[in-house]
């Protein structure tokens, strides 16, 4: 990555954050995912950028919004609606000067159950969990570890069969990145990689199951699932989240 890519990534995951905390302010009991969709996508082009999903592989919306037991890719209907107790992942990406950022968070609607609460704060707390000591030199087993050990001990499962993955000129790039297995194993980690680490948790088995419409992946017991995500750049002395800074 050269300096401009690297700053052309930085400023698409400010205005990523920005997005998000734009959302926070609006999502509530009785809004719906196609309202939130298209608040994304408003406030992206508003600020000098493209939102990253909305064609990518024939996909007509600008985010993935995904209610309980969808895990991810959650097509943002507008009868969709979000009712006291739910959880909701949306996932965003957003494309700057030819370079993407990518993000998930899990909102709590109203009055959410404790088991529920346990499940999103874990499936946060592994993203930053798994980051602890990261650095150039480090293996991306490393991370892949960090997420694994951190959710087990929670009592939750990490979901198998999707990934986290490398990010750059394209919103996914290789490599392919579980979001479980061995410390030291993998690729060795350079100053200037990128990724986007993405735990996705379930309360109860980690199968999947993709529904009819092709895109949104439930979970194969009907349990609830969440979904943390941030792009990331590797440098010398740690971890660069791009995704967390606002303007």
């Amino acid at each position: 990555m050269t300096t401009n890519q690297i700053n052309a990534m930085s400023a698409a995951g400010c205005i990523l954050a920005d997005t998000f905390a734009c959302i926070s302010e609006h999502i509530k009991e009785g809004v719906t995912a196609g309202y939130i969709d298209q608040l994304a996508k408003t406030y992206i082009i508003s600020q000098g950028a493209d939102p990253g999903f909305l064609g990518y592989r024939g996909y007509k919306y600008s985010t993935c919004i995904s209610k309980n037991e969808e895990i991810v890719h959650g097509i943002p209907y507008d009868h969709k609606v979000f009712f006291d107790g739910d959880i909701v992942s949306i996932d965003i990406g957003v494309k700057r000067d030819g370079f993407y950022a990518d993000a998930a968070r899990t909102f709590l609607i109203g009055n959410v159950s404790e088991e529920d609460r346990h499940l999103v704060q874990v499936t946060q707390d592994a993203f930053f969990k798994s980051m602890e000591g990261i650095r150039a030199g480090s293996r991306l087993g490393d991370i892949s570890f960090g997420i694994q050990q951190y959710v087990e001990s929670k009592g939750l499962t990490i979901v198998k069969d999707l990934y986290s993955h490398g990010i750059g000129s394209s919103l996914h790039e290789e490599p392919l990145i579980p979001n479980y297995g061995k410390k030291g194993a993998g690729m060795l980690l350079k100053s200037g990689m990128t990724f986007a680490i993405e735990p996705m948790v379930n309360l109860g088995l980690p199968g999947i199951e993709t529904l009819d419409d092709e895109w949104t992946i439930v979970t194969e017991d009907g349990k609830k699932s969440a979904h943390y995500e941030n792009t990331i750049l590797i440098t010398d002395d740690g971890v660069d989240i791009l995704t967390l800074k606002g303007a």
